[in-house]
């Protein structure tokens, strides 16, 4: 079928082991949020929005340091930013959209318990890290980093951990 958009998805399959690799330190930021009481969404569904609504604005503001993100399901969003400093600016300055959902948050559901928030913010020292893809397109930080084969030393966990002498790596990979 022509325009069928699982062709494209098809077609940015990278059919081979693939790592990534992503220059310097970086930050990993996980966030969601858990409707608790599901009956009471038609009164909240701005909060519902607001997610959709700032990952527009970071992906238009590379100056941020917003480097990218996945969304892992309808309410957690795995974020990459190239430093705590900026992420804790970008979640402060009034001229973000950020603050203003905050503020709204905080006085129109932080003490009802109709929502639940969570996040989880991860520093990254460089190279302190690994990852591996496998007949996937670019994902996480493959997305917003550079793909590499995951063969020689990237062949183990161990060796892109920069922890392997090469003898840990299979005959054939």
């Amino acid at each position: 079928m022509e325009g069928d958009p699982l062709d494209s998805q098809r077609m940015s399959i990278i059919n081979r082991r693939m790592a990534a690799a992503i220059e310097g330190d970086f930050v990993v930021f996980l966030i969601g949020a858990r409707l608790t009481r599901w009956w009471k969404l038609p009164l909240h569904f701005w909060f519902a929005r607001a997610m959709p609504k700032l990952l527009d604005e970071l992906r238009r503001r590379p100056e941020s340091g917003f480097l990218g993100g996945e969304q892992l399901g309808p309410t957690v969003n795995v974020q990459y930013w190239r430093s705590i400093e900026q992420l804790t600016a970008y979640a402060r300055t009034q001229d973000y959209g950020h603050f203003p959902y905050w503020v709204k948050f905080n006085r129109k559901l932080g003490k009802t318990g109709d929502f639940g928030i969570w996040h989880e913010t991860y520093l990254v020292k460089a190279g302190q890290y690994e990852c591996i893809y496998s007949h996937m397109p670019p994902f996480g930080l493959g997305k917003v980093g550079q793909v590499l084969d995951a063969t020689g030393a990237r062949a183990t966990a161990r060796g892109r951990l920069g922890q392997s002498d090469g003898s840990d790596v299979p005959a054939g990979v």
